[in-house]
Order: C-alpha cells, then structure tokens, then sequence
C-alpha cells in the first residue's frame, strides 16, 4: 500500500506537465529539468500507483483513461498546495506579491488604461499580472490553477465562480454615417427589426449575449464574424451593417466620429462587468477590496 512518503508534488508537477504538452521533451523545458530525471520521476510516481498514466512511443504520448483521472486529482492536489503558500502570504502581508488575472477583450483596451494607474498607486506592493482570454478559457484556468482571478461579464457560464461587481457596461447602437436610425435620439430594440447586424465570432461570450438581443428584436445576424470590436466599427463604419457596443468602448471605438451611436431606452440592454475568483481562494478578501477599488476607480 503506498503512502505519502512515495510520492512528491513535483512528481504532480511533472505528470501535469506531460498531460498539458502531450511531450515529455516539452514537459521537461517547461519544468527545467532535462528529460531523463522527469521520465524517470513519471515512471516511479506510475510504480507507486500502479497505474499507467501514459502511453507513449516515439512519436507520441496520450493520457490514459485511468491516467486523466490521476491527472485531475493531481491538478487539485497542487492548486491547493499553492493556495497554502498564497494564504500564508496574505496573512504575512497583504495587497503584495503577485496576482494572475485573465481578462475577456471586449473589457481588457476599455478598463484597463483607466484603473491600471489608481490600483498601482493604492498597491505599490501589488502586482498585477493581466492574460487576455476568452471567458471559457479564463473559467478552465481557474480551475486548473493558471489564473488566480478573472475580469468577466456575469452574464456568461462562469460555474461555481464568487465574484464582486465592478460596473454596469450598457450597449448602444453603433451604426454608419447617415444610417436612418441615427434620426432618434433613443432607440428601443424593436427599432433593430429587419436590420443586418454585424456580430464577434464563435466563443465571446459578448457574442452570445448580443446574438439573443438580436433574436428579441427580429433582427438579422450578417455572415461576417469579427475577432475584435475594433474590427466590428471598422465594418459598421463601412456601411456592412449595425452593431451593439458595449458602452465603455466607445470613446476608443469612435474615436475618430466615424459612427453614429445611440443609447436605448431605460431600462437599456446592459452587461455586468465584475472580478471572479474560485470559491476557496486564500485570496477571497483581497479579491473583495480590489473589485471596490476598481469599481470606484471605473466609475
């Protein structure tokens, strides 16, 4: 019966590593160790399990069945051996050392430039580390312990995630010069009825969100799929159809005064943008005190 003593977490380290790369030549750059000490480690931590965790050949490396179960645990059993250091940290010292944070691009060019100065200022010990992602990937990350917090709309599938408010982020309607909407002040979204609405591509969670206003409105989904809001304005601006932007991107968006947008009539479509964090993260109070930090900062 193996015990505690047979087994290491950088053995963990080194499974995991071999998991996510799929090469234990790749496994061991991103270790720095060479590739026989982390091969050799795989196979006594396989030896002490009796499980196989790998098949492998020349060419190949796939994570066996019982070898994805080994993994996930091991995943775990390292997020939480990295939240005892972090907690211990935090109790030490807080608001210093290092937080990663993911955050979706249709906030990342908008929020950013503007808070960045007043929580550096009020967290000089503090530092913040930014990865633009999508909220799916941002999500899995937390789990997997590769992002510590996520800068995210709630509206989206965020799991078991706690979070803090930072801004409500309404949407206009961004449309092209002389477009025949542009004559209303406001517009409700049976305005949008019939019109050809330019929209991001597969995976934003903006895209869903707008894609089923769109849907209440009767309006039309065009073929063409944007990677970035400033490609949706480029197109919008050409005259290839409308669009909804979220408010806070505007003043980059528009810059130039190429589009025509309008507010919508209270209570307007809005997003929620707010800071999550997974439920037992030793950083759960210094989540809280950053997302009123930012919130204040934003507004």
């Amino acid at each position: 019966m193996p015990s505690l003593n047979d087994l290491s977490l950088r053995q963990l380290q080194y499974v995991v590593a071999v998991a996510d790369t799929l090469g234990f030549h790749k496994a061991a750059a991103r270790c720095h160790v060479s590739q026989p000490t982390l091969s050799a480690q795989v196979q006594q931590l396989e030896g002490v399990l009796g499980v196989r965790l790998f098949e492998r050949d020349r060419r190949h490396v796939l994570v066996t069945t019982a070898g994805a179960d080994m993994v996930a645990r091991a995943r775990r059993i390292l997020i939480e051996a990295e939240d005892l250091l972090s907690a211990a940290t935090q109790l030490r010292e807080p608001f210093s050392g290092t937080l990663r944070i993911g955050i979706i691009p249709t906030i990342a060019p908008y929020l950013l430039p503007d808070v960045m100065p007043k929580v550096r200022a009020k967290y000089p010990k503090l530092s913040l580390v930014f990865r633009e992602e999508k909220t799916a990937d941002i999500v899995r990350e937390l789990g997997d312990g590769l992002v510590d917090a996520g800068l995210v709309a709630l509206e989206a599938d965020l799991g078991a995630c706690s979070h803090a408010e930072i801004a409500k982020d309404a949407f206009v309607a961004a449309l092209p010069k002389g477009h025949p909407l542009a004559r209303k002040k406001r517009l409700t979204l049976s305005d949008l009825q019939g019109e050809n609405v330019l929209l991001l591509d597969e995976g934003h969670c903006l895209r869903d969100q707008t894609l089923a206003l769109c849907a209440q409105a009767k309006a039309t989904e065009t073929p063409f799929r944007a990677t970035s809001l400033t490609t949706l304005a480029q197109m919008v601006s050409s005259g290839a159809g409308i669009t909804l932007l979220p408010s806070m991107a505007v003043p980059v968006e528009n810059r130039r005064g190429q589009l025509e947008t309008r507010p919508f009539v209270k209570p307007a479509p809005d997003r929620t943008i707010a800071l999550v964090w997974r439920p037992r993260s030793p950083f759960a109070s210094t989540f809280v005190e950053l997302a009123r930090t930012l919130r204040t900062a934003a507004g």
